[in-house]
């Protein structure tokens, strides 16, 4: 059971008025808070692989330099679902019982427990994990590998969230991450925490 975790850094940031992804921030480009943090976390786990999709020059680049697999997606423009077909039509063939994580590259405040949090719950029976405000599921998303004819049925500007309403499971939200206010919503037919996990 592997978990290929996907980093989506091809937003357009049409409201942020720039390319928001390559905008200095805490002394480097945004995106690469999170692409480094998921490097360090991949690195140290032998079921985690990490691909990165972008339609950015500079991005790909770095990735590149890192030897981070990377995927070119010029039709990012178009919108999100476009960056997610990318991603899945790069990977291996991977088995139904593999997870996908997708982590978006604008949230510089994640961090590898949450993201070991996630993936605690990837095994049989679990359909997606998110983080969540409010009760409302939102980033970073994992999603068992046997919905992925889902994720590519997604037009235009749809996203994952889509494809989490369509799931028939019940809904559990597990974690609040203080400097978030995020919580951890799982879809999953048997719900049974990992020894690890402490509600709070």
């Amino acid at each position: 059971m592997d978990k290929h975790i996907i980093y989506l850094a091809a937003g357009n940031s049409r409201r942020f008025g720039t390319n928001k992804l390559l905008t200095i921030y805490g002394g480097k480009p945004l995106y690469r808070h999170g692409l480094d943090m998921l490097t360090d976390l991949c690195g140290k786990r032998r079921d985690c692989s990490l691909t990165i999709v972008s339609q950015y020059p500079e991005i790909l680049s770095y990735a590149g330099k890192k030897e981070i697999h990377a995927v070119y997606s010029p039709d990012s423009r178009k919108g999100m679902s476009y960056t997610i077909k990318a991603a899945l039509d790069a990977l291996d063939p991977i088995s139904e019982e593999d997870f996908l994580l997708f982590v978006v590259a604008d949230q510089p405040y994640l961090t590898a427990d949450t993201l070991e949090k996630i993936l605690g719950y990837a095994h049989p029976g679990t359909e997606t994990v998110s983080a969540a405000y409010q009760g409302v599921p939102g980033n970073p998303t994992m999603f068992s590998a046997h919905l992925g004819p889902e994720l590519l049925a997604l037009e235009g500007d749809e996203g994952g969230r889509k494809v989490i309403r369509s799931v028939d499971m019940p809904v559990s939200t597990l974690m609040r991450q203080k400097r978030r206010k995020c919580t951890i919503s799982i879809h999953q037919s048997v719900f049974e925490p990992p020894p690890s996990f402490r509600r709070s």
